[in-house]
């Protein structure tokens, strides 16, 4: 594919919120929903469900602008272990949120989550399960953070049993093969991957996680050849070896927090600061990338491995099992 198109698809695409209502119409009538979940699920038993959840967002964020990678993460954490069943907020000595892959997303997003279910649980109790809170909130989330608005079907149920030990989330520094795989078991193909390694423009990573693009790129002892040589220069001082420092996923949208129209267009540029992502421009399919979406690919995400409606539970305390 020659560089001009590649250009012309992916900055005929990169508008963050064009055609997102259209979208969202679209979006109940072709995507087909695994069971329990359903358009509407609360419609009758909590009709205000999203409103009550929007509001705890929209008031964490506007104190804190990092929530919106964080409640990302949250999602792809609680939906790629076991399924999206809120398991990651779970309480206990050996549960999910208690292994090291999970440190990141303890904190403000599960405040964010707990003070969501307890208003909830005021006006509906006993009816939305956290699983749905959670997706609900990465949503909007999203959008605050200036990306694209897209449905979230519901009707989720809580799973019972969190171990830590079941924790498999894969990290930064893997093959695209790997990464292709890893979504794939879950349902996803080559569009959700791309698609969703475009919410690298939001947050931070921690020098570790690149330090081999930087210093030993597949144990050469030399840098990523791939990298801009700019861009090695400027992460080098940010990240010296060894070093436990943070760096912007996207340094163009950096302190902002907010959804960017550069992310691909850095790729392109061999500008990428996670290796995964740069590894899109390698691949002529995912090149063909269309930033719109990203709300279809976070519906599918919110989709994974969900329990049945005979089995889990609606939690009334996220962090606790009913009946404990």
């Amino acid at each position: 594919m020659r560089a001009s198109r590649c250009w012309q698809l992916l900055l005929s695409a990169l508008a963050l919120v064009s055609s997102c209502a259209a979208w969202g119409i679209k979006a109940e009538a072709t995507i087909e929903l695994p069971p329990p979940l359903q358009w509407n699920f609360y419609q009758k038993s909590c009709p205000d469900v999203e409103k009550y959840v929007r509001d705890q967002v929209e008031f964490y964020w506007k104190q804190d602008k990092t929530l919106a990678a964080k409640l990302m993460q949250l999602l792809y954490t609680d939906c790629f272990i076991k399924g999206c069943d809120a398991l990651i907020l779970l309480d206990g000595p050996d549960s999910e949120k208690t292994a090291p892959a999970n440190k990141a997303i303890l904190g403000l997003p599960l405040e964010v989550i707990d003070k969501a279910k307890e208003v909830l649980e005021q006006h509906c109790p006993g009816v939305v399960s956290c699983a749905d809170i959670i997706n609900l909130a990465a949503r909007d989330a999203v959008i605050l953070a200036g990306g694209v608005s897209y449905p979230v079907p519901t009707g989720r149920r809580d799973g019972n049993s969190s171990i830590a030990k079941l924790v498999d989330i894969a990290l930064h520094a893997v093959r695209w093969d790997q990464v292709i795989h890893y979504f794939k078991i879950r349902g996803m193909d080559l569009l959700d991957v791309t698609t969703l390694l475009g919410g690298h423009t939001l947050g931070k990573t921690t020098c570790k996680f690149i330090s081999d693009r930087l210093y030993n790129f597949n144990n050469t002892g030399q840098p990523d050849p791939s990298m801009d040589p700019t861009l090695l220069s400027k992460l080098r001082e940010q990240c010296p070896p060894n070093s436990t420092n943070m760096v912007y996923l996207n340094p163009d949208s950096g302190p902002s927090y907010t959804f960017s129209k550069t992310f691909y267009s850095r790729v392109l540029n061999h500008r990428a600061v996670l290796g995964i992502d740069q590894q899109i421009a390698a691949q002529d399919e995912s090149l063909q990338i269309a930033k719109r979406m990203f709300g279809h690919s976070m519906t599918k995400l919110g989709n994974t491995w969900l329990l049945p409606g005979d089995q889990g539970e609606i939690r009334k305390n996220c962090g606790v099992v009913n009946g404990k």
